[in-house]
C-alpha cells in the first residue's frame, strides 16, 4: 500500500477491525517511512455483475457510474459522504442478491431498486433521479410522480 503522504510502499498496520455491516474489514495503517497514518478498506470482491441495457447491449456494472448519478441528484442535500457510501453499499447488495444465479441484472430493475433506495433516503433526490430515469417531458409528469409520492 503506498503512503497517500509520500508514496512509500511500505507500512504498518496498527489497527483492524470489521466496517460496513461485517462486508469489510478497516485498517488503520503507518507509513513505515514518514509515520503518517492513513485508512484503508478491504471488501470481498463479490461476483462481476453485468447490467443488460433495455436494447439487449451489455456493460460491467460500474459502481462510478452509479456514485456520480447519486451525486447528481442529491446535490446541496446535504447528506455525509458516510451516509452515501451506505446508500451504495445497500444498493450494491440487493443489486448482488437479484444476480446471484446469472450474474446478470437488467437496466430496469437496477433503476427500481435505486428509485426505491433513494425514496426512503431523501425525497427531492428521489424525484431528481427519476425525472432523469423516467425522462420526464412535462410537468404534468413532474406532478404525476408528486402526487404519487403521497
Amino acid at each position: 500500500m503506498k503512503c497517500p503522504q509520500c508514496g512509500h510502499g511500505e507500512d504498518r498496520v496498527i489497527d483492524s477491525r470489521p466496517a460496513r455491516e461485517g462486508s469489510a474489514i478497516r485498517r488503520r495503517r503507518e507509513c513505515t517511512e514518514c509515520q503518517t497514518r492513513f485508512t484503508t478498506y478491504e471488501y470481498i470482491e463479490g461476483t462481476q455483475i453485468t447490467v443488460v441495457k433495455s436494447d439487449g447491449g451489455r456493460e460491467v456494472y460500474s459502481r462510478a457510474k452509479l456514485s456520480d448519478g447519486l451525486k447528481r441528484a442529491l446535490i446541496k442535500r446535504n447528506h455525509s459522504d458516510a451516509a452515501v457510501l451506505e446508500l451504495i453499499e445497500r444498493i450494491e447488495r440487493r443489486m448482488q442478491a437479484a444476480a446471484v444465479n446469472s450474474g446478470d441484472v437488467r437496466s430496469r430493475e437496477l433503476g427500481l431498486l435505486v428509485l426505491n433506495e433513494l425514496r426512503a433516503f431523501d425525497e427531492v433526490a428521489y424525484i431528481r433521479f427519476a425525472s432523469v430515469y423516467r425522462q420526464f417531458q412535462t410537468l404534468e409528469e413532474f406532478l404525476k410522480e408528486l402526487k404519487a409520492f403521497d
